[in-house]
């Protein structure tokens, strides 16, 4: 059996961008799975690491972050997407949780060969995440319900890549 640590991308968001609030609609749709992803996680004792956009605070404190992203619109999200506190936090600085991040040290120490990653946007930080995973070795679970994008046609092609480009499994929950 292959270690195995699940990774949650960018689930603590302002959702003030552009198409910020059709990304907003789907991560509602998507965030039971990720919720029920995180709970099978838990019961297998695998570790999970939030690996999160820092949103111009440079904290390292994910309630920081929290602070600085939350809004009437999207208290829900961040309410039911916060770590819990035997949770990993790591901040990035850009779209993939391997750039210039302690993540891969921490996989390394903890034997990991294994993700399976879940958050938004699909199609830009899971899937730079996914792709810096894969040319690091790690097989990928990446759960096609546990993952929003702006739009839908944008998650579904970024699936499709990392299915087929990174051999990610892709199979719902």
């Amino acid at each position: 059996m292959r270690k195995t640590a699940l990774l949650i991308i960018d689930l603590i968001n302002d959702f003030t961008f552009h198409e910020g609030d059709l990304l907003l609609d789907h991560t509602r749709k998507v965030l039971p799975n990720i919720k029920k992803l995180k709970q099978y996680a838990r019961e297998q004792n695998y570790p999970i690491i939030y690996v999160n956009d820092h949103y111009d605070t440079w904290e390292t404190d994910f309630k920081q972050i929290a602070q600085a992203c939350i809004s009437p619109k999207n208290e829900d999200i961040i309410e039911q997407g916060m770590p819990d506190k035997e949770d990993f936090f790591i901040m990035k600085p850009q779209m993939s949780g391997f750039f210039r991040t302690p993540l891969r040290s921490i996989l390394e120490q903890l034997d990991i060969q294994h993700l399976m990653i879940a958050g938004i946007a699909g199609n830009i930080c899971v899937l730079f995440t996914a792709n810096d995973a894969h040319m690091r070795g790690y097989t990928l679970h990446i759960p096609e319900n546990c993952v929003a994008s702006n739009t839908e046609r944008h998650n579904q092609e970024a699936i499709k890549l990392m299915a087929e480009v990174f051999n990610a499994e892709t199979k719902p929950i």
